[in-house]
């Protein structure tokens, strides 16, 4: 699944070319995302000029002028993608937005499990208390201090890595820089959330907007299907310390990487570096 940092790397590939440009046309397939499409609703941006792109959490914002939102969310395969309008269509492109540029907009799901909202302009609003209301401090945003994490992680038993996925909890992190944030600050895995000190948390917080900021930078982490706007690969995952690691040699210490599951889902570490 796209994490933060590729959706991120998306939203700036996308800047240039949307912004002030306008929708002059909305073609979408006869197939649903998670969701249904909100057919009649994309329909209403035709004539809509695009004045911002922003990201929350793994969203991606496209603001029309009418201050209207579309949101999209890539699921855990989707793509993203500018086209000229001749180029040919591919299978699972889901959705079409002309634009009088001569580009086309098209997210391409094969698995179908990302979808597409519009939020009408009072939705979009009280877009913090409504669409958004259970997604987590931006870990990049100055205001998410280790303080604030800290003391949201009081008394939790649950593992920290499965804390640091929980987008309610923080927003953006999946299962690829949960296990490299963990590793760079030799924490384990299943340590539970509320046992790590201040001082952990400063750590922490610290390794992963280092490492997020570098994945940002390197176009994002290329493993199966990730494409940036304009079809190029990221190349953050030649800096993998220990994700898809399994068997192989730990770059610290030499001894072999672990796979566990952690509350369903892999976890990698080095069993030397992160003790519980």
């Amino acid at each position: 699944m796209p994490e933060l940092p590729e959706v991120e790397v998306i939203c700036r590939g996308l800047r240039p070319h949307l912004i002030q440009s306008t929708i002059i046309d909305v073609h979408c397939s006869d197939k649903n995302l998670r969701v249904p499409l909100p057919r009649t609703a994309l329909r209403g941006l035709i004539g809509q000029t695009i004045t911002k792109i922003s990201r929350r959490a793994k969203y991606l914002l496209i603001h029309p002028a009418d201050s209207s939102l579309l949101i999209v969310h890539l699921g855990m395969s989707g793509r993203l993608g500018l086209f000229q309008a001749h180029d040919p269509l591919q299978r699972h492109d889901h959705v079409r937005w002309l634009l009088n540029n001569g580009l086309e907009l098209r997210p391409n799901d094969p698995r179908r499990f990302g979808s597409v909202h519009m939020l009408s302009s009072e939705q979009a609003r009280n877009r913090k208390q409504g669409f958004f209301h259970s997604c987590g401090p931006e870990p990049l945003n100055k205001r998410t201090t280790a303080e604030l994490l800290h003391n949201q992680a009081q008394g939790r038993k649950q593992a920290i890595k499965t804390l640091l996925m929980d987008g309610r909890f923080i927003a953006g992190i999946g299962n690829i820089y949960a296990n490299e944030a963990l590793f760079a600050t030799r924490i384990h895995p299943g340590k539970p959330a509320g046992s790590l000190s201040l001082a952990n948390w400063q750590h922490l917080l610290g390794k992963l907007q280092a490492i997020l900021h570098n994945a940002i930078a390197c176009g994002g982490s290329t493993i199966n299907d990730f494409l940036g706007a304009s079809g190029e690969s990221g190349y953050f995952q030649v800096n993998f310390k220990v994700y898809g690691r399994a068997g192989k040699s730990c770059s610290s210490c030499g001894q072999e990487i672990q796979k566990i599951q952690t509350s369903g889902r892999t976890s990698f570490f080095c069993p030397h570096c992160q003790q519980k």
